[in-house]
């Protein structure tokens, strides 16, 4: 199947532009970076997919055993680029994505040489044994799989709030629930366990691309700890910190989000 159709590619903006591609994360699709793509689109080029088992992905596409870790969706990155043969692009990958895009930088840093990552989190699991902060305890994260193998709606519901922040702009919450309980309850589950159990902390060190890392100053999934834990593990990442509330600034603060991506992607390489 073609990555393009399987993916649900859209491209948007000028051909002759620099490429961005954009990557959603867990619950979301392509359209959470509406309001990102329609400045960005003015001058450059924007590439815009769902993951397998999101928004308008093709779910015969879905496969148990690939898709089981974060290295299946990588490459289902890589495909989609070289389908399109577009290389040098800048990855901008949220939360999930984000680390998805680490490892697709790693498969393929011919063809992305930039990574922004949005709210990234390599383990969202504490370790204690090595200090490692990452949001979450076991009974956290038992609690939390365990009411969305139960009650897919139930949890999207609950942890919405959580997960946007700015108590004030409950219509962010709803639209986020909206977008996880259109997702299969069967494949959310198992993108769930691929992102929450996940430990891509080794392969940090080993990113080669230009990196900035966009952490929110008040977000409760992936701490300031956890984005300042990732801009110290890749070499030569810059750590920009947003004065912003929530998971999914994207949504939230897509104008200071999107002046951040075009400050950086305008640096010299």
């Amino acid at each position: 199947m073609s990555a393009v159709v399987r993916n649900n590619v859209q491209v948007v903006g000028p051909v002759t532009g620099p490429t961005l591609v954009l990557a959603h994360g867990f619950g979301c699709s392509q359209g959470m970076w509406r309001h990102v793509t329609a400045d960005l689109a003015r001058d450059h080029r924007v590439v815009l997919f769902d993951h397998v088992g999101a928004g308008d992905s093709d779910p015969r596409a879905y496969d148990p055993t690939r898709h089981a870790t974060l290295a299946g969706y990588a490459e289902d990155v890589v495909a989609i680029l070289r389908e399109l043969g577009v290389g040098g692009v800048t990855y901008v990958g949220h939360s999930v994505g984000a680390m998805i895009g680490v490892l697709a930088s790693r498969l393929a840093p011919e063809w992305i040489t930039d990574l922004v990552l949005v709210g990234p989190s390599p383990r969202y699991l504490d370790d204690p044994a090595t200090g490692y902060v990452g949001g979450f305890d076991e009974a956290d994260m038992t609690e939390l799989l365990g009411l969305l193998d139960r009650n897919h709606a139930g949890w999207a519901s609950a942890m919405a709030p959580t997960i946007m922040g700015n108590a004030d702009r409950p219509e962010l919450a709803e639209e986020w629930s909206d977008s996880v309980c259109r997702t299969d309850p069967v494949l959310a589950r198992r993108f769930a366990r691929a992102t929450f159990l996940g430990d891509n902390r080794a392969d940090l060190p080993q990113v080669t691309a230009r990196t900035l890392v966009l952490q929110s100053a008040r977000d409760a999934i992936a701490p300031p700890v956890v984005g300042r834990y990732v801009a110290d593990a890749i070499p030569g990442a810059v750590l920009r910190e947003l004065d912003v509330s929530g998971h999914c600034p994207n949504l939230s603060a897509p104008q200071v989000t999107a002046q951040a991506i075009r400050d950086f992607a305008a640096l010299p390489v």
